[in-house]
């Protein structure tokens, strides 16, 4: 880590989605999926306003996220903020911004506490309850994640 730079986001929210899994031509798993905050909003203490994350894991989180996740899921999201940059047709730069998920544990089931939760005990990646009770794990241990111009959009068919 370079000194005085921190780049870590903390998440935890409810999918809008099923993730969606590709393979790079490497191989490498790569996930992607929305996850969806809520906050209320300041002039009302009435309203609330949801937020929405766009989220991205690779290797055996990747693959976590495409076994255990679904639409409505309430997830904990550990990890840190990565911005692409791309020229569109019109050859108008656009952005987008992604949190690269480097540690994942399922909250409770689809639709809150006291469903049921992942099975403990898999091989691969290390899991394990590493929150409240039933809490399922997936970290992506040593596993190194591409350089940012490593896998470009266009080589993963989202």
């Amino acid at each position: 880590m370079a000194k005085g730079t921190v780049n870590k986001v903390i998440l935890v929210g409810r999918l809008g989605a099923d993730p969606d899994i590709r393979y790079s031509a490497s191989g490498t798993a790569v996930a992607k999926f929305n996850v969806a905050t809520n906050d209320y909003d300041p002039s009302s203490e009435t309203k609330e306003r949801t937020e929405w994350h766009r989220v991205v894991a690779f290797g055996k989180t990747a693959e976590i996220a495409g076994n255990y996740l679904s639409k409505g899921r309430q997830v904990y999201i550990e990890g840190s903020l990565r911005t692409q940059q791309w020229e569109d047709a019109q050859g108008v730069k656009r952005y987008t911004t992604e949190i690269i998920a480097r540690e994942m544990q399922l909250l409770g089931g689809a639709g809150g506490a006291g469903e049921e939760t992942a099975p403990q005990g898999q091989g691969g990646a290390a899991y394990g309850k590493t929150g409240g009770e039933g809490a399922y794990s997936g970290h992506a241990g040593g596993e190194e994640l591409p350089p940012p111009s490593g896998v470009k959009e266009d080589d993963i068919p989202f």
